[in-house]
C-alpha cells in the first residue's frame, strides 16, 4: 500500500540549525532514501517552501488569499515522502530515521485518483 509521510516542524529552527546539524539531519534523510530504493518502496519525495505559500479560502462566496503557512501555527508542513509499504507498521518504522527535535510525522494511505503527467517531466 502507498503511504504519505507528511513532515512537520518549525522552519525557524530548522533555519537556525548549524552546519553540522543539517548535514546530520539530512544525511539520515539519504540514509532513508538509499534504503527504500533499494527494496524499490521509494515515489517522490518533497521538501516543501512554506515561507513562500498562500492560503486560499472560500467563505460567503468570497475568495480570500493570504500569505501561508497553512495556519497560525509554530510547526509548518515542511516535507513529503511516498513510500510503498507492506504494514502501516513498516511506514512508521521508516520515520525513525527522520526524527528531528521539533519533527512530528503524519502517516496517511494513498489511493490514487489519477496518477498525473509530471513524473516523466522531473529530471532525475
Amino acid at each position: 500500500m502507498l503511504y504519505s509521510i507528511l513532515i512537520f516542524g518549525s522552519e525557524d529552527q530548522a533555519a537556525g540549525w548549524s552546519a553540522a546539524e543539517h548535514e546530520e539531519v539530512m544525511g539520515r534523510h539519504a540514509q532513508l532514501r538509499a534504503q527504500l530504493s533499494a527494496q524499490r518502496q521509494l515515489g517522490p519525495v518533497m521538501r516543501l517552501s512554506p515561507r513562500d505559500s498562500k492560503v486560499v479560502r472560500r467563505a460567503r462566496g468570497q475568495v480570500r488569499v493570504t500569505d501561508g503557512p497553512y495556519a497560525e501555527t509554530k510547526e509548518q508542513l515542511m516535507g513529503i515522502y511516498v513510500v510503498e509499504c507492506a504494514t502501516l507498521e513498516e511506514a512508521v518504522a521508516a520515520t525513525e530515521l527522520l526524527n528531528f527535535e521539533t519533527g512530528v510525522f503524519e502517516i496517511v494511505p494513498l489511493r490514487y485518483l489519477d496518477p498525473g503527467q509530471l513524473a516523466p517531466l522531473i529530471p532525475e
